[in-house]
């Protein structure tokens, strides 16, 4: 048990140190110790599981809206041209259901709950805007903890946005060449975001001294 909350742990500090463009989860955005990290303003700290996750729903209502015009930004909640033509409203509940199963599969400490997922917008980008300047997938969902055992709500229902840059143009066509498709990039997108959601800060000196103890070494710098 001890080895899998420090590889958990691990795992966060490692994407909480990362440098990324997209705009953060709903809650971290107001958690000072997570940007902390990042800063070095209060000194490290790390995130670990807030529970163990035993099970995921996702649901994808009938009544959002689903565009398959090929605009800039069609005034639709679904918009998705990452997968053949095809159910939508399957499209996007496997994808959150693969990010959910990721994110939450290390997830075995704490009070033992179920995770809902609701989603409220899907908004990917169209091939038009792919192919020129790229843009946002626009993901937001309602996130709701409740326990296993008796049902009663734990954290939520609340308002998630997980909103990630879109490549457009030949960065998007190097994308695809190296396997990153819209799908990829999505997906490892809300799996973050539903990791950190379902996480706390751990400030433990011998926890996080024993995660950053294994961090790898920086790569050495190159002249030129």
């Amino acid at each position: 048990m001890a080895l899998s909350r420090l590889v958990f742990a691990l795992s966060a500090a490692l994407l909480l140190s990362a440098c990324v463009s997209s705009e953060p989860a709903s809650r971290n955005t107001a958690d000072p110790a997570a940007t902390a990290y990042r800063t070095g303003g209060h000194g490290p700290v790390v995130m670990e599981s807030a529970y163990d996750v035993v099970g995921i729903s996702v649901n994808v209502p009938q009544s959002l809206r689903v565009s398959e015009a090929n605009t800039f930004h069609p005034n639709a909640d679904i918009v998705w041209h990452g997968d053949p033509y095809g159910d939508r409203y399957q499209q996007v509940a496997d994808i959150f259901r693969n990010a959910a199963t990721a994110a939450t599969g290390p997830m075995r400490h704490g009070r033992v709950v179920n995770v809902g997922i609701e989603v409220v917008r899907f908004h990917a980008v169209t091939d038009k805007t792919r192919s020129t300047f790229g843009g946002v997938h626009s993901m937001h969902f309602m996130l709701t903890v409740t326990d296993a055992a008796t049902g009663q709500v734990i954290d939520g229902p609340r308002l998630v946005r997980a909103d990630v840059r879109a490549a457009g143009g030949s960065a998007a066509i190097a994308e695809d060449r190296a396997g990153r498709t819209q799908r990829v990039v999505v997906t490892e997108h809300l799996t973050e975001v539903l990791r950190r959601e379902l996480s706390v800060v751990v400030t433990d000196p011998e926890v996080v001294g024993r995660a950053l103890m294994a961090l790898p070494p920086a790569a050495p710098e190159t002249a030129g």
